[in-house]
């Protein structure tokens, strides 16, 4: 008996193998997780931005009515979300009323925010804060959903006036869209890119440009992203 030996080999590889099976699908389960939340909270933004750029760029609705249009598809998208979530919860009409409401109100409250405010923690100077009600509404929501994923984003530039190319040594661009345009907005922001990632400004600059966005990488005093709305028509 003492010279009887079990050979446990092809038990622990079965193991092994069954083990690194479950671990496999545990990870792409979560990665599946993940993926469906980040799709979930960025579809609103992504909505309420292009929706509002195509509206403008190619509908020619006008400004308030591509916003409009933009918050409203939004407010519903969020409210189909509280609608489901009260679903699976299996909660009543009550409530379910209550949190599609809730939803849309929290979409024109955001909508609404935007257009007024940008921390002085993500703007140069108090002059570049000051211009940043001047911006076309569209540029001011996206630039505050940028705020959202990046928050050390830097607003440099917004509206110019002749005079400041000439300070800063170059020669005014008629057609800047810095200026005011015929509607009364500017249409044109800078955005810093020194001190920051490369990755980091390509990936900025990508969304820009698929959420309907202009977007140009130059130097004029220094290296920055220029990202401009198209006027309509």
């Amino acid at each position: 008996m003492s010279g009887l030996r079990i050979d446990y080999s092809d038990l622990r590889g079965l193991v092994a193998e069954v083990r690194g099976g479950r671990g496999r699908r545990l990870a792409l389960e979560v990665g599946r997780v993940v993926a469906f939340c980040l799709a979930v909270a960025v579809l609103p933004f992504v909505l309420l931005i292009r929706r509002g750029v195509v509206a403008y760029s190619a509908w020619d609705l006008g400004t308030w009515p591509s916003l409009a249009l933009a918050a409203i598809a939004t407010a519903s998208l969020l409210g189909i979300y509280a609608s489901w979530a009260c679903h699976r919860l299996r909660t009543g009409g009550g409530p379910r009323r209550l949190f599609v409401r809730g939803a849309f109100g929290v979409a024109l409250a955001y909508v609404a925010y935007t257009l007024v405010f940008i921390a002085s923690a993500n703007v140069k100077s108090e002059d570049v804060r000051a211009e940043y009600r001047a911006m076309h509404p569209l540029l001011r929501v996206a630039s505050s959903a940028l705020i959202l994923v990046d928050p050390e984003s830097i607003v440099t530039d917004a509206g110019r006036a002749p005079q400041d190319y000439r300070r800063m040594g170059l020669t005014p661009i008629e057609a800047s869209l810095h200026f005011r345009q015929d509607d009364g907005y500017v249409h044109a922001l800078d955005l810093r890119t020194e001190g920051r990632s490369e990755l980091r400004n390509r990936a900025i600059q990508i969304a820009f440009w698929a959420l309907g966005f202009h977007t140009l990488r130059h130097v004029g005093t220094a290296d920055h992203l220029h990202v401009s709305l198209s006027m309509q028509g």
